[in-house]
């Protein structure tokens, strides 16, 4: 075997991991959001409703466009704690334009751009300066955040259209299918597509690679910079998109929205099977994870569970899916 063709074969074992359906972690997240539902759909008499599944249709879009964006993140072995920042930031422009007297599709292209422009920023800091991409991507944070209160003075910027409104809010009637959120067909289509270019791409395999063993993807020719540039980029895209879906559900652009949005994304990508040491991870495990969360959460809310208890259980779930991958992680190198 070649010097060349022993670089290859670390990246592509890694990256043959990635998008198979079948992982031990994905079985167990199915069997887990089985149970939940189960138990749900018993103890409760509304959870099955279609009027209650649509809730945790529209409440789980924001957090499944944003994830879509971690997921290619955290398969290089990079994170982005800056995207709910950025969500505020990009919801500010778009309102902002709106108010200016500009069409949608600008005012929404600016959100998207604004959130594009931040991904950049993270991405060429981490390749071409050498940051730790923690410590990138909360600086970033801070400085979204801070922007999204500086431009608008602090204020909230509100009243819209309602045809801009029903781009977060608004339903979509699907021929032979029945009423739809959009923004749940919004994010449905983002983790398709998403999943598409993870696993039928050149692109996706050079993801998949650089996350598995980023040394011997740059021995193989792969240009890593490039692909650590761009899942970034993608992040920050998302995160400008997911800005616009909340704006349009809230009528209104808070610069304060989406405080701790990233740790949600987050926790769906571990929970659905990523591993934050990169390398491993896929979409289908996202949505999976993203589901798990928006279902405990409803639960929750039906169950009357205080806040407090809310909050608790959630970074519970968190711990034990970093546990879970860390302890993977420490067998597969044993």
């Amino acid at each position: 075997m070649s010097t060349e063709e022993k670089a290859e074969a670390p990246a592509n074992r890694a990256a043959a991991k990635g998008p198979r359906f079948g992982d031990f972690s994905e079985i167990a997240i199915v069997l887990v959001f089985a149970a939940i539902v189960l138990y749900l759909s018993l103890t409760t008499s509304v959870f099955l409703s279609a009027a209650n599944i649509m809730a945790i249709l529209v409440a789980t879009s924001l957090i499944a466009v944003v994830a879509c964006g971690q997921t290619f993140v955290i398969i290089t072995g990079g994170i982005d704690l800056s995207s709910g920042s950025v969500v505020a930031l990009s919801g500010v422009i778009t309102g902002l334009v709106l108010h200016a007297g500009f069409p949608i599709w600008a005012s929404i292209g600016a959100g998207i751009l604004v959130g594009l422009a931040c991904g950049l920023f993270n991405g060429l800091s981490v390749t071409y300066l050498n940051m730790n991409p923690f410590i990138v991507t909360l600086a970033a944070m801070s400085m979204a955040r801070g922007l999204a209160f500086i431009i608008p003075n602090g204020q909230t910027i509100f009243g819209f259209d309602d045809a801009f409104d029903s781009i977060g809010g608004g339903l979509w009637t699907i021929t032979g299918i029945g009423r739809a959120p959009i923004a749940g067909v919004i994010s449905l289509a983002a983790l398709a597509i998403g999943a598409f270019v993870l696993k039928k791409t050149v692109f996706g395999s050079e993801v998949y690679s650089v996350g598995g063993n980023r040394e011997a993807a740059m021995i193989a020719g792969i240009p890593v910079r490039r692909t650590q540039i761009l899942v970034y980029a993608i992040s920050g895209a998302l995160a400008g998109l997911g800005g616009v879906i909340l704006t349009g559900r809230l009528d209104s652009a808070q610069p304060i929205a989406a405080t701790g949005l990233e740790l949600n994304a987050i926790a769906a990508v571990v929970i659905g099977g990523a591993s934050l040491f990169g390398g491993r991870g896929s979409m289908l495990g996202t949505i999976l994870g993203v589901l798990l969360i928006g279902v405990i959460n409803n639960g929750l809310t039906l169950h009357n569970v205080e806040p407090f208890w809310v909050q608790f259980i959630q970074g519970a779930v968190i711990f034990l899916a970093v546990l879970f991958d860390s302890l993977n992680q420490k067998r597969r190198g044993a």
